[in-house]
């Protein structure tokens, strides 16, 4: 269950807290009640985020030498940090993606996701297959992110491979020549940040103006590349296809009835990209009846937690505005919420309005296909074609 979860939330035999071995022998706390996946995001002294970004496959000595031999190394900033550095490093990202300087962008990427749904109309009114996630979704988050905290000057190709194979070297289950492989590819772009980390303006330079060093800018900047862009792309693949079986959605897109915003925030609640992420407790105590000692590897299930009938009123429907339909944890909660939530709704908000009406007289050639992965769905495609007969 661990690295297929995203395909099992709905199975009801779950408990709130469950012991489930991994494929190494290690053994982890599944939590599952909205409740309980609150309460651990919520108390980061019981419950630390050290282990939030440590290898679920354990590197073999191999990997190891290949990241050494670049010089890889990942200090706490966002996502395992518990230190006393942790409020401003944050501070200080937030600053970059703070709403109006989002806002000030939503023109520009309007204007540019327009011109490709324009041109992925005209493909299939040709009648030509389309790659939703590959000519639409895939980079538009990275574009965005790199005008908003300059980013180091990378093919857009480059910066895609190293953040997919950064999900899978640390939350995929692996065989040691694949950790290799991996470990050479996240290895190579990390000497690019290392040296953007030091000469480079924006976040880069608003960090290092604070005093932190180049090891703390590059874990910042690696961090921003996987979770601040790759997520999102995969979010807003994961959208659409669910959008293309929802005909009665869109249908309301169309006449006003539904809200964008509510079909967002539906869509976070039951297809987030982000479906676990992981705690490490700290001191002895109890969840939901469950002991949990010290020392424990905690799961929270977020994409359970989001189809948790005590929060929602129908938890396995798409019913945009829906009673609990917001109270979903894809961006987490507490002092490591997502800080990059404002910019994520407005990307897909953009995507969304303008690209539904693709979505209507198509049949799908290829839904997205999610490898086995601790935490992150990661969709390869979304492949859709004109439907015989159907209104150009």
């Amino acid at each position: 269950m661990l690295f297929r979860s995203w395909a099992q939330v709905t199975d009801p035999a779950w408990p709130d807290v469950a012991r489930v071995p991994d494929h190494v022998g290690g053994t982890h706390l599944v939590v599952t009640r909205h409740a309980l996946v609150r309460q651990v995001l919520a108390d980061p002294v019981t419950y630390r985020p050290d282990n939030a970004l440590d290898a679920v496959t354990p590197m073999p000595v191999t990997a190891l030498r290949v990241l050494a031999g670049h010089r890889f190394r990942l200090p706490p900033t966002l996502a395992n940090n518990s230190g006393a550095s942790h409020p401003q490093i944050r501070a200080i990202v937030a600053d970059a993606l703070h709403p109006t300087r989002v806002a000030a962008q939503r023109p520009w990427l309007t204007a540019l996701v327009r011109d490709r749904v324009a041109r992925l109309g005209a493909a299939l009114d040709a009648g030509e297959p389309v790659d939703l996630y590959a000519d639409l979704a895939a980079d538009l988050p990275l574009l965005v992110l790199a005008r908003l905290v300059e980013l180091p000057d990378a093919p857009v190709g480059a910066v895609k491979e190293f953040a997919r194979a950064a999900l899978e070297l640390f939350w995929a289950p692996l065989d040691v020549d694949r950790q290799v492989t991996l470990a050479a590819e996240v290895g190579r772009f990390h000497r690019v940040l290392r040296d953007f980390a030091t000469t480079g303006g924006g976040l880069a330079a608003e960090l290092r103006a604070a005093g932190h060093p180049p090891d703390v800018v590059v874990g910042a900047l690696f961090f921003l590349l996987v979770a601040g862009q790759e997520t999102t792309s995969q979010f807003l693949t994961l959208l659409l296809h669910r959008l293309a079986g929802e005909p009665a959605v869109r249908a309301g897109l169309r006449t006003g009835e539904v809200a964008v915003a509510d079909v967002v925030e539906e869509g976070l609640r039951l297809e987030p990209p982000i479906v676990t992420w992981r705690r490490l407790a700290a001191t002895d105590s109890t969840l939901g009846g469950t002991a949990v000692p010290a020392g424990s590897s905690l799961v929270l299930w977020l994409g359970r937690a989001g189809r948790d009938p005590a929060v929602v009123q129908s938890p396995d429907e798409f019913r945009p505005g829906q009673r609990g339909s917001r109270r979903h944890l894809a961006f987490g909660a507490g002092a490591h919420r997502c800080v990059g939530d404002v910019l994520a709704r407005m990307e897909a908000a953009v995507v969304v309005a303008e690209a539904a009406p693709l979505l209507d007289g198509v049949r799908v050639v290829r839904p997205p296909w999610c490898p086995d992965n601790l935490t992150f769905r990661m969709p390869d495609a979304f492949v859709v074609r004109r439907s015989s007969g159907a209104p150009a």
